[in-house]
């Protein structure tokens, strides 16, 4: 049967616009040579995309965190041997290394199978589509959401909840849930939430209301805290990063009173004291340093 111009106009109309609803045909990721992966959103669904490269933060290049990564480090070891391990909850004030901690095991232990998917917060819908991508493999996933916070009235946080509960959206046995965050809790508070059990906002059963907001986090095996430098730590580690890059770089170290009193300066310039605002620092200096020759 020969079909009417018109209509094979319409149909081809049709099947463009069925093409911009549709993700890009993307094959099987090969696990052996991809060592981690970002889940992408497309219209109703989503795929994994292998991520081309992932920076070469090692281990040891982060500094003052030791009992942090001890602690981190130990659990994914666990996981990667088959033993019982949990899902982590990194907390804390920004840029004191959790995401830089999660890079820098997966550079570590790839070649032991740990693997890496990287998934925002918008997705955590698709947790059942992605457990069932991986399951089954002989690898070792974590699925990483970074900087997760939750505002009231979102409910992506449920999926969440029911993957880390172990209700039929639980994840798989080669898979753990590591999420880094600013809020140990992962939704605001309020200074109405030490309020009791008075009348606020019209909730009359308040406290279960907190107790709403602390469930999640709970449902965390590991909480692992990343604080603000002390001035005495932040310079410990400002030296420490110095005497890395001019290691580096082929040069005597140049470390000095100067350096030190510059360093306070950069970090009340950047308010923050941390891991990151020492490393920036370094850079600057030694750069600099070499620079003027």
């Amino acid at each position: 049967m020969t079909l009417k111009p018109e209509v094979v106009a319409q149909l081809e109309r049709v099947l463009a616009s069925l093409e911009q609803l549709l993700p890009a045909a993307v094959g099987q990721i090969d696990w052996n040579v991809c060592h981690a992966a970002n889940w992408r959103r497309h219209s109703f669904s989503g795929y994994l995309e292998p991520v081309e490269s992932v920076p070469n933060t090692m281990l040891d290049d982060l500094l003052g965190i030791d009992e942090q990564k001890a602690v981190v480090e130990e659990n994914t070891r666990q996981f990667l041997q088959g033993l019982p391990a949990n899902n982590v909850l990194l907390w804390g004030s920004r840029g004191t290394g959790k995401s830089s901690l999660v890079r820098a095991l997966l550079n570590a232990y790839a070649d032991q199978g740990l693997r890496v998917i990287q998934v925002e917060k918008e997705d955590l819908i698709h947790l059942p589509d992605i457990f069932a991508a991986i399951k089954g493999h002989p690898y070792k996933f974590v699925l990483l959401c970074d900087d997760l916070s939750f505002e009231h009235g979102e409910l992506t946080y449920k999926m969440l909840k029911s993957a880390l509960d172990g209700s039929v959206y639980a994840a798989p046995k080669n898979v753990l849930i590591y999420v880094t965050s600013n809020r140990r809790y992962l939704l605001p508070e309020y200074p109405s939430d030490n309020l009791g059990s008075k009348l606020v906002n019209n909730e009359v059963h308040h406290g279960e209301g907190v107790e709403e907001k602390i469930s999640l986090s709970d449902r965390f095996g590991l909480w692992v805290a990343f604080n603000v430098f002390s001035q005495e730590h932040y310079l410990r580690v400002v030296e420490q990063c110095v005497e890395k890059l001019c290691r580096e770089q082929g040069v005597a170290s140049c470390w000095s009173e100067e350096t030190s009193l510059a360093a306070v300066q950069w970090s009340h310039d950047k308010s923050k004291r941390c891991g990151r605002t020492a490393l920036q620092f370094a850079s600057h200096w030694v750069g600099r340093n070499l620079l003027k020759g």
